[in-house]
């Protein structure tokens, strides 16, 4: 789902930043006050690495390509959309710096579908399922794994879109320029993995996830109020996905749409004039989580590293998301 530099034209691009940065913007006066809690650092960088570590879970889908859960849900259920918008996009920022998964030029349109869509969707679907019910009802468990599963089912469609519309736009004398595939392919590659496979990961992981964080640290899902909150199941979490962070080197293949130009060309024959420009714009620090020329042992050694060294840099980008929101909010109080 992390679309690359080289696959979407300029209007597309565009207009994923256009509505990205409002909404991040918006997202950081909301959780303002929240944020200047004592433990706002821990929390958010917590809520980040959950959707990070989750997302380096690849697994096997339909067609030979992979894909992931995102885990945006989750953390929309427990601290709340806005906090989620913000987690999900310092986790897809990671990703694009420093191991190059996902563009540069396309982070507005990745965070668009990830961080903004997949939990303003879950969290409104959890909410309409769960109403008022008990913290341990099962409607809240049936409310945040539905939530979850028709979130990146959606997210995925608006993907299938996005890369779909670009044969459209931009073909120059029957070639395409950027994604040369058209909406009747994109459309159900995206969606029906992620319904049949994606989508079911992504609900036992918010399932299993709040059920047992609802059971250890409830306290957890008032953090939007300001409640003060125990975090050692919160840690907990992060650990046991660290451990399983190898398991995503399982499966083996390409997640679609984010094939380089030598595979590209062995797909349709040509490497589209956007990708051939534009796919190579940043290598990043780590490529591909280490693995580029990694094998054996050392493959998973330099995954979980690449999951270790995500979490410290998410967790100083909390501290410097909350510092700002602080020093904001002691601005405001002074005028």
């Amino acid at each position: 789902m992390h679309i690359p530099d080289g696959y979407l034209g300029p209007e597309t691009l565009a207009a994923g930043w256009a509505v990205s940065v409002p909404v991040w913007y918006v997202a950081g006066r909301k959780v303002k006050k929240i944020l200047t809690k004592p433990k706002a650092v821990p929390v958010l960088g917590a809520s980040a690495a959950f959707s990070f570590l989750v997302m380096m879970l690849n697994v096997p889908v339909l067609g030979g390509t992979t894909a992931h859960a995102v885990g945006a849900t989750l953390i929309a259920v427990i601290a709340g959309p806005w906090i989620a918008v913000l987690a999900v996009t310092a986790a897809l920022a990671v990703q694009a710096l420093l191991f190059a998964d996902g563009g540069l030029l396309s982070f507005g349109v990745n965070c668009f579908n990830m961080a903004i869509v997949m939990p303003f969707a879950g969290y409104a679907i959890y909410q309409l399922i769960a109403g008022n019910s008990d913290l341990r009802s099962a409607r809240r468990l049936v409310g945040a794994g539905l939530g979850s599963y028709f979130a990146i089912v959606l997210a995925s469609f608006f993907v299938g879109v996005e890369l779909g519309i670009q044969p459209l736009l931009h073909t120059v004398n029957g070639i395409a320029q950027y994604n040369p595939y058209h909406l009747s392919t994109t459309i159900p590659a995206m969606t029906l993995s992620h319904m049949a496979i994606a989508g079911p990961v992504e609900a036992a992981f918010t399932v299993g996830v709040f059920a047992f964080l609802a059971r250890t640290s409830p306290e957890l899902f008032s953090v939007e109020l300001g409640v003060s909150a125990p975090l050692r199941s919160l840690y907990g979490v992060i650990a046991a996905l660290v451990i399983a962070t190898p398991l995503g080197l399982l499966a083996t293949g390409t997640a679609y749409g984010e094939w380089g130009g030598d595979e590209m060309l062995n797909r349709v024959g040509y490497v589209p004039h956007g990708l051939a420009r534009l796919g190579d714009l940043w290598a990043g620090v780590l490529p591909d989580y280490g693995q580029s020329n990694a094998t054996g042992a050392w493959a998973v050694v330099m995954y979980v590293v690449s999951a270790v060294v995500g979490i410290a840099l998410l967790a100083g980008i909390a501290w410097l998301i909350v510092r700002l929101c602080r020093r904001s909010g002691r601005a405001d109080s002074l005028t």
